[in-house]
């Protein structure tokens, strides 16, 4: 297909298209009226927070940007997978590694590119936009080799039916081996995704690395799943496939959908419904659309439910205590005095000295610790290894195959305590929430460890001199400790009147300077085991600095992230209660003729408020969803 074909429409049509969606479009619009509605409401009554949280809700409902990464090895057919689910060749393939720069598609009316190029050190990054059809120019190996353009991430909007709901596919750069340390910036990144498909080809089975990575992805990322590619090219792919599934059966509950996009494409062209049927894509699409969008759409209209019942409470709190202390008036000190109560409880709430504050800050400090132990201890058990490797012989020969091998191993340590870290700091954030859901029921649901970035690179391991000596190198070393034995033989055998080259100062200096010889080897191997061990070590200590820095970064956004999300909501609620306090202080002094006037007032504002509740839609318990799932 040309790539003057990349903005051609879908003619699959409906076929991939499911037949009842989890979240209906009239749901999701009618809670975007009502939050426009009540943050209205919000602004008249002069409560500017709770407007501000409702603008949050209403930007996302209306862009909830669902990211779906896709990951795999080199050349296993991720980009062309991203090409056939939009039907357009928006993603570079290529003979050699294509992707070398993060390519994320998305939704947009009218098709259009940007590249996001890494700036100066005085010079921020600069988003630029470019020709689509100048898109491999930048984000492929051959148009980009060695990102010498210094791009940083690539974006593609296209009018496209699957990606109108928010869904953006995310086209990861291939790794070489999935426990190499490319793997870990992508690793990395799943903890803001929202899914993530691992691609592999349906030449052979799961290799251990693709295994492990499939583990820890489950552990990071909320919603897996596994795509066996270009089974139009392997015959035996069925049989790749049960095997695969014994794999992922060992693992936990991970679909996987056999596909091939070549059928995929060509179907569309021709638009053959059954051939599009045999590519396997209609499973995908489903997938995508119902699991991963439709689980996205559940989670965005609850957290919105939650945010419109709270704020609606919060509105009415100080109304109903107005209302009632003018109506009755001989309770009024008695409703102050409860009011009082809770607005005292609210604001010890609020304080650095409160349950969640101190189990947050505790939590953290604990988490700092135990990752840094962590870590040093994976780190120190990789270098034994490698220093017991270094012993066992000459490094100077295999070092380049021992890099190889520390790299992985690091990549596979550094990776095992960034997953453990990202699950205590999930763990961490659920135990705050519950904490302060003590205080405050109704709660908006929350993603605290939803933190956004990837590890830094680490310098490579330097090279270590090997380099073997040559004939005459050998022969100088050889004629040098044998020069001493000569002279020493012949000057004792001259005291009997033999000459100074005789045969017995001859085998003397035979025999010296092959000791010398010896010794010398000896003495340089031990020298590039020292300076193997040397280079090992300032290398893990480089990756100990190095990642320890980002993950105490990203668990202290995960801190202030708590912190700021629950420290707004129990301002809210000390605002709250303070309103109400003074409007029923306020009623007590109304004079009797305003007050049937403030109470007609206040009984239509109640009102507006009950009907604007009773027009939130009632949404299905999120374990409720995920059980039906199951």
């Amino acid at each position: 297909m040309a790539e003057s074909t990349a903005v051609q429409k879908s003619v699959t049509g409906d076929a991939d298209k499911p037949t009842a969606p989890p979240v209906a479009p009239a749901a999701s619009k009618a809670l975007v009226s009502i939050v426009d509605n009540v943050g209205q409401l919000a602004t008249t009554t002069g409560r500017g927070d709770l407007a501000k949280r409702l603008e949050n809700t209403h930007a996302r409902l209306q862009d909830p940007n669902v990211r779906v990464i896709v990951v795999g090895e080199f050349k296993q057919g991720k980009s062309k997978l991203i090409n056939a689910l939009v039907n357009a060749p928006v993603c570079p393939v290529d003979d050699d590694v294509a992707t070398s720069v993060p390519t994320s598609v998305g939704y947009a009316t009218e098709p259009d590119a940007w590249v996001t190029i890494e700036g100066d050190d005085d010079t921020p990054a600069e988003r630029r936009r470019i020709p689509l059809e100048n898109l491999a120019q930048y984000v492929s190996e051959s148009g980009n080799p060695g990102n010498e353009r210094k791009v940083i991430t690539a974006e593609v909007v296209l009018p496209r039916e699957l990606l109108k709901g928010g869904l953006r596919l995310v086209d990861s750069p291939g790794v070489g081996g999935l426990d190499s340390t490319n793997a870990l910036a992508t690793l990395s990144a799943l903890s803001s995704a929202h899914a993530v498909l691992l691609v592999s080809d349906a030449s052979q089975e799961y290799t251990e690395p693709e295994v492990q990575f499939l583990k820890h992805a489950m552990r990071v990322s909320p919603n897996v799943a596994a795509v066996l590619a270009k089974t139009d090219l392997y015959p035996q792919w069925r049989d790749i496939e049960r095997i695969d599934r014994s794999h992922l059966g060992d693992i936990g509950d991970v679909p996987i959908f056999a596909v091939s996009s070549d059928l995929r494409l060509i179907a569309a062209e021709e638009r053959d419904r059954e051939l599009n049927e045999e590519s396997g894509f209609p499973a995908l699409v489903s997938h995508l659309r119902q699991e991963v969008l439709g689980r996205a759409e559940i989670i965005q209209a609850r957290s919105a439910v939650h945010d419109l019942i709270s704020v609606v409470d919060q509105l009415k709190m100080s109304l109903t205590s107005e209302l009632e202390a003018i109506l009755h008036p001989e309770d009024t000190p008695k409703l102050i005095a409860q009011l009082e109560d809770a607005k005292a409880r609210a604001d010890e709430f609020r304080g650095r000295s409160s349950k969640w504050q101190v189990q947050l800050n505790d939590g953290v400090a604990d988490l700092i610790s135990d990752m840094e132990h962590d870590l040093r201890d994976r780190l120190r058990k990789v270098q034994r290894e490698a220093e017991n490797a270094i012993d066992e012989g000459d490094p100077g020969p295999i070092w380049d195959q021992l890099t190889e091998w520390l790299d992985q191993r690091v990549s596979a340590a550094v990776s095992e305590t960034f997953v453990w870290t990202d699950e205590r700091s999930r763990w961490l954030s659920e135990e705050v929430a519950e904490l302060f859901i003590q205080g405050e029921t109704d709660l908006p649901v929350i993603y605290v460890g939803d933190t956004e970035g990837i590890l830094d690179d680490v310098e490579e391991i330097a090279t270590l001199d090997h380099r073997q000596m040559g004939a005459g190198e050998k022969i100088f070393i050889g004629v040098r400790g044998s020069y001493g034995g000569v002279l020493m033989v012949g000057l004792a055998t001259g005291l009997i009147g033999l000459s100074l080259i005789n045969p017995l100062s001859l085998l003397a200096g035979v025999l010296v300077g092959r000791r010398a010889y010896r010794e010398d080897m000896n003495s340089r191997l031990s020298r590039r085991r020292f300076e193997a061990k040397t280079l090992v070590r300032r290398y893990l200590d480089e990756v100990q600095f190095q990642v320890g820095k980002q993950l105490k970064d990203r668990l202290r956004i995960v801190q202030r992230a708590a912190r700021d999300h629950f420290g707004s909501i129990a301002d809210e609620l000390h605002r709250s209660l303070s309103d109400a306090v003074l409007a029923a202080k306020q009623a007590a002094g109304t004079y009797a003729g305003e007050q049937d006037q403030r109470v007609k007032e206040l009984q239509l504002r109640v009102q507006q408020l009950e009907t604007l509740k009773a027009k939130i839609p009632a949404l299905p318990p999120l374990r409720a969803v995920e059980a039906a799932k199951r």
